[in-house]
């Protein structure tokens, strides 16, 4: 576990924190520095302390939890972070307004029980930030956690203090989904004999998009109303143009250029693969039943689904070749091949990012306006980009035990995506004069066309 991921570790451990000090500040009339201190050093201290513990008790049994480890992450951190979602659909915590010892010490506790099983994962999963022994890597990663926890949980004492429970249930929806998918990375990295999963870089950039996702869907706590239709065609012609250009230039120009050498006219198997996409994506629509947000036409095969994990569903389908071509591509990077450039990788999960941005709030908008609770909205928006990384890390093992699979893989990845957003605009556009959604197509084309001129 590098500096990156318990960085992510230690904000997902003080979401619950966050949460409950977002409860302590909507107690108050008035906050004072004594109060957020109170807040930040409990709660701090106790989320930092847990974990040591748990890792003084894991060791105990080192050789049993090591011919385990991965699973036992997993598992833990599954459950860890499956709660903290289960618990934000659940009616709030009772804040008690008092700061006493009393009651910050049993909300600390309450708050930090989970982190004792995350310190019996850094027996399966080792902290490795400095070449030194174990122990000084597990006290900077306690110490890493105690401080992330204070600082978050001042600033929600401060949230609550000035907007009450409104972030609470986001917050432990976002903290959940992190620890949830530290847990599978280290299931998957350890199920990954090629190693690649160790690559910082790659991690990093499966995460990007999903940053996209977590920033759109939190919309849904500023705004109140839905958009404009003006406004709404606007996002849907930035992000068309963006996945096209994407589709071009990141899939299947370099597809061509890797079939070069195979194949006199490469063009041929690159329009098949394409096609290939194209079809795959269509059979994704006929066997998933899903609802299309503000147009309202249901697809697939009638279920009983629950309408919003239909609208769900829905971006679910439209991230799988998202995830396939980010996967291709930083399999592509790390095997260092000529014809995709090292900054290939980057760009395409920035611009995925940004255009994610959008997608999800066109889950999350409607699935509150139909009569849901924001918190529900919000972790529908999460949930829909969640393929991207999942599927990322799938792609990049499987091209890298099949490595002549790559330019194919890339091809028809170009294709469904293609279709994907073709489909899509019709369904979301208005019957308005749609010249802005025009332009914001044409500029989402060319900002990534240029990014990916100059990578």
């Amino acid at each position: 576990m590098g500096l990156f991921e318990l960085l992510l570790l230690s904000v997902g451990l003080a979401m619950d924190a966050f949460a409950v000090s977002i409860c302590k500040g909507l107690a108050v009339k008035k906050v004072t520095i004594k109060e957020y201190l109170l807040c930040g050093i409990w709660f701090g201290t106790f989320q930092g302390l847990m974990p040591f513990i748990g890792y003084l008790v894991g060791s105990r049994f080192e050789n049993l939890i090591t011919a385990v480890a991965p699973w036992v992450a997993f598992i833990l951190l599954t459950l860890i972070g499956g709660n903290m979602i289960k618990e934000s659909f659940g009616p709030p915590e009772e804040a008690k307004p008092g700061f006493d010892v009393k009651t910050m010490f049993m909300m600390a506790i309450a708050t930090s029980i989970d982190a004792l099983a995350v310190g019996i994962t850094f027996v399966a999963v080792p902290v490795k930030v400095f070449s030194s022994g174990k122990m000084i890597n597990v006290l900077f990663a306690v110490a890493m956690i105690a401080v992330v926890t204070c600082i978050i949980s001042m600033i929600g004492v401060k949230i609550g203090n000035l907007f009450g429970t409104r972030y609470k249930s986001g917050s432990e929806i976002m903290g959940g989904t992190i620890l949830i998918f530290i847990g599978l990375r280290s299931l998957i990295t350890h199920l990954d004999r090629s190693q690649v999963l160790s690559d910082g870089d790659t991690i990093f950039g499966m995460l990007i998009p999903l940053i996209g996702t977590l920033l759109g869907a939190a919309i849904v706590y500023a705004k109140r109303n839905n958009i404009s239709d003006d406004l709404r065609m606007i996002f849907v012609g930035g992000a068309s143009g963006i996945m096209i250009s994407i589709a071009v230039w990141g899939m299947l120009e370099p597809a061509v250029s890797g079939l070069k050498e195979a194949h006199d006219n490469a063009i041929i198997p690159v329009i098949i693969c394409f096609f290939a996409g194209v079809i795959l994506h269509l059979l994704l629509d006929h066997i998933i039943p899903h609802t299309h947000a503000y147009s309202d036409i249901t697809e697939g095969p009638k279920s009983k689904l629950d309408p919003d994990m239909k609208v769900m569903l829905t971006e679910v389908i439209h991230h799988i070749p998202e995830g396939v071509s980010l996967g291709v591509i930083y399999a592509g990077h790390f095997m260092e091949t000529e014809w995709i450039s090292v900054s290939a990788a980057f760009v395409l999960a920035v611009a995925i990012a940004i255009q994610n941005i959008p997608e999800a709030l066109f889950v999350s908008l409607p699935i509150r306006e139909k009569g849901s609770t924001t918190g529900k909205a919000f972790f529908m928006g999460i949930v829909s980009g969640v393929p991207i990384p999942l599927l990322g890390i799938i792609t990049v093992i499987v091209a890298l035990l099949f490595p002549a699979s790559l330019p194919y893989i890339m091809a028809c990845s170009g294709g469904a995506i293609i279709y994907a957003t073709i489909e899509e605009i019709p369904l979301i556009a208005t019957k308005k004069d749609n010249d802005k959604g025009a332009l914001a197509f044409v500029i989402g084309f060319a900002i990534v066309m240029l990014m990916f001129c100059f990578r």
